[in-house]
């Protein structure tokens, strides 16, 4: 397996980094309105993105992608951004250690997505894992 190209190698460096978001958002949302620090956040990700297609040299044409793509990416940077300003002000609000757990209820909730609107196939390991996480989230947002 080339481990450049690995979903699971991409999956591990995206659970390591919403760590750190969790960690360095609470101490950033401390003090100041929630959504003015989901905006600054926001920056910085444009910033960063640009640079990397930059250096890549992966820049293209808006009009060149398909219009399928447009709709999909523009509803999923709304429920991005949706997403995000409930999860500063949840941090902001409660302790990191209870609102992060809870946020990966998106998790299971993806799987169920994955299976009704992808057609994606069930498996038992699917199955029990994603009943393992919610059972996790309700331990912790309960107890």
């Amino acid at each position: 397996m080339n481990l450049r190209e690995s979903w699971l190698l991409f999956a591990l460096g995206s659970a390591f980094f919403a760590a750190l978001t969790a960690l360095f958002g609470k101490l950033g949302v401390a003090g100041i309105n929630s959504n003015l620090a989901t905006f600054i956040r926001t920056l910085v990700i444009l910033a960063v993105t640009a640079g990397i297609l930059s250096l890549r040299s992966e820049w293209a044409k808006p009009a060149g992608l398909p219009w399928h793509s447009w709709m999909f990416l523009v509803l999923s940077g709304i429920a991005t951004g949706l997403s995000w300003l409930c999860y500063y002000r949840a941090l902001q609000l409660g302790p990191v250690s209870k609102v992060a757990p809870i946020d990966k209820l998106s998790v299971a909730i993806a799987i169920v997505l994955g299976l009704a609107v992808l057609g994606e196939k069930p498996s038992w390991p699917l199955l029990v894992g994603g009943l393992l996480i919610v059972a996790g989230s309700l331990v912790i947002a309960l107890f």
